[in-house]
C-alpha cells in the first residue's frame, strides 16, 4: 500500500457501498469488509486491479476511479470524475456497452469483455470484467460499478 490518503467522507461511504454491493450481487468479497472504512477505501484505491463507477444521471458521470483506473485511462481524479462514462468506449463500441449496462441493470451484475479507450486514444481490451449495480445502505439504486484484473492494449 502507498502512503495513506485523507479521503473525503463521501468517497469513504461510496467505497463501502461499492464493496458491499459487489458482495451482495456476486456472493464474493474483494476485500475484508471488517476493516475500518478508511482502510477499505485506501485498499480499494491502491488495488492492483481497476475499480470504477458511475452515478444515476441520464448521461451517467463517473464518480469513482481507483489509481489503476486513473492510470489506465490516463486521467486525473478531477477529469475522470467529470467525464460521462459513455466516453470510455469508442462510438463503434457504444451499442455493446449499452447492452452490457442493460444486462447488469436487469440481473444485478454480469461478466463482460470489451474494448475501451483512454484519454489519449490508447485502446485496451478488458478481459473477464464484472459489472454490478451499486446499492445504497437502504438498497436503493445508486449507479453501476465495474472491476477487472486483466486488460491488454490493442
Amino acid at each position: 500500500m502507498t502512503d495513506a490518503i485523507a479521503f473525503p467522507d463521501e468517497i469513504i461511504r461510496h467505497t463501502q457501498n461499492l464493496m458491499r454491493s459487489y458482495q451482495h450481487w456476486t456472493g464474493q468479497a474483494l476485500f475484508d469488509l471488517s476493516v475500518t472504512p478508511e482502510d477499505l477505501t485506501q485498499l480499494v484505491f491502491d488495488a492492483p486491479f481497476v475499480v470504477i463507477s458511475h452515478g444515476t444521471e441520464s448521461d451517467p458521470i463517473y464518480n469513482y476511479g481507483n489509481r489503476a483506473a486513473l492510470e489506465l485511462w490516463e486521467m486525473s481524479w478531477a477529469d475522470f470524475t467529470s467525464m460521462p462514462s459513455r466516453y470510455s468506449a469508442e462510438p463503434a463500441e457504444q451499442e455493446e456497452r449499452n447492452q452490457l449496462l442493460s444486462r447488469g441493470s436487469e440481473k444485478g451484475f454480469c461478466y463482460y469483455s470489451g474494448v475501451r479507450i483512454s484519454s489519449s486514444g490508447r485502446r485496451f481490451y478488458i478481459e473477464n470484467g464484472t459489472l454490478w449495480n451499486v446499492l445504497n445502505p437502504d438498497n436503493t439504486y445508486a449507479g453501476q460499478a465495474a472491476m477487472f484484473f486483466q486488460w491488454r492494449y490493442v
